[in-house]
């Protein structure tokens, strides 16, 4: 029943084939510049996170949607400026969250971020509650996508009430298979710029803990198993990459969820492997719903006519919409 395989969208027909529709939404998307108020939110292992609220109304909605991005992405990409402008038409705020080493500022302690992470998402749940919002949904790209399925559905008892549905776009849920499909030759541009990005992260890591982060052969890492192998797996507490990828993927605990959760992975990501779209699961679950489109790349899902809003945005703020109650009483501000 959860599984949508004919999907409504259409990717647009001046964008031919994935890596176009992957592409496109990154270089030349433009819109407005919203104005985000930023929270330096302090962690319970006392680092920081740097949060991004988005208060579109004059008042403070009672629903706030919490938005988690991609591998090496921020609060500023587009897909999760065009999310939150999506959302804010419903009427509710959103909080952008930025992952440890992620919008413009290297976190205070030795750890990074990494897929499989849930304890950050769960605290930045838990501070949205505090302020006084009574109904929570959430949103995640590609990793954080992954971050929030394995948050929905790997310990379901300690999620809020308060989190009512989640809609999740491009997700790697099957962490071993992508690694393996982003080795391909016809996702090496992607690399390219994954490295790059994290070879500075990991330079800037060096300075305060050289012994988490040594430089010594760090050029000569092209790939995600390379990687994972000298930082992630040991700074995190993973024997390897491997076990990395095996205990953060998101795909054994979806059977598990207990709230309406969307997930839209598209036939054509070349990020994704088969394992990324678990239909049977779906057709046996009452929470977890999959939706296929033939189109629409990696975070791409470009609207087909231009429009400001691109589908993505608006199937999600469709799905969420529909299991959200009617918006309350106003919060009170957290600043």
């Amino acid at each position: 029943m959860p599984f949508l395989n004919e999907s409504p969208y259409k990717a647009p027909v001046w964008l031919p084939g994935c890596h176009a529709q992957t592409v496109f939404p990154s270089l030349f998307r433009r819109l407005p510049d919203i104005a985000m108020k930023r929270h330096r939110f302090t962690t319970p292992d006392q680092d920081i996170l740097n949060l991004d609220f988005y208060l579109p109304g004059e008042s403070r909605s009672d629903t706030v949607a919490i938005l988690s991005h991609g591998l090496e992405g921020d609060s500023r990409r587009a897909y999760m400026m065009g999310m939150a402008l999506a959302l804010a038409g419903l009427g509710w705020d959103c909080i952008c969250r930025n992952f440890r080493c992620c919008g413009g500022e290297i976190n205070q302690g030795p750890l990074m971020y990494h897929s499989g992470d849930t304890n950050d998402l769960h605290s930045v749940v838990e501070f949205a509650i505090r302020q006084g919002y009574g109904r929570v949904v959430l949103v995640g790209f590609s990793m954080g996508g992954n971050q929030v399925l394995k948050y929905l559905g790997e310990f379901p008892h300690r999620v809020p009430k308060e989190v009512r549905a989640a809609a999740v776009f491009s997700v790697p849920c099957d962490l071993t298979g992508a690694a393996r499909e982003l080795d391909r030759p016809k996702n090496r541009i992607y690399m390219r710029y994954f490295m790059k990005s994290l070879r500075e992260k990991v330079r800037l890591k060096h300075r305060r803990y050289p012994e988490y982060y040594p430089l010594a052969g760090l050029e000569r890492i092209t790939t995600f198993a390379e990687f994972d192998n000298r930082y992630t797996a040991p700074v995190h507490g993973f024997a390897s990459a491997k076990d990395y990828w095996r205990r953060a993927s998101s795909l054994p605990f979806l059977g598990k969820i207990r709230i309406p959760t969307l997930m839209v992975n598209a036939r054509n990501d070349s990020f994704l492997s088969g394992a990324c779209f678990p239909v049977k699961l779906a057709d046996q679950s009452a929470n977890f719903h999959l939706e296929t489109p033939a189109g629409g790349g990696h975070v791409g899902f470009t609207s087909p006519c231009g429009e400001k809003i691109y589908w993505s945005e608006s199937r999600a703020a469709a799905f969420l919409s529909q299991h959200v109650a009617a918006v309350g009483e106003n919060a009170p501000d957290p600043f």
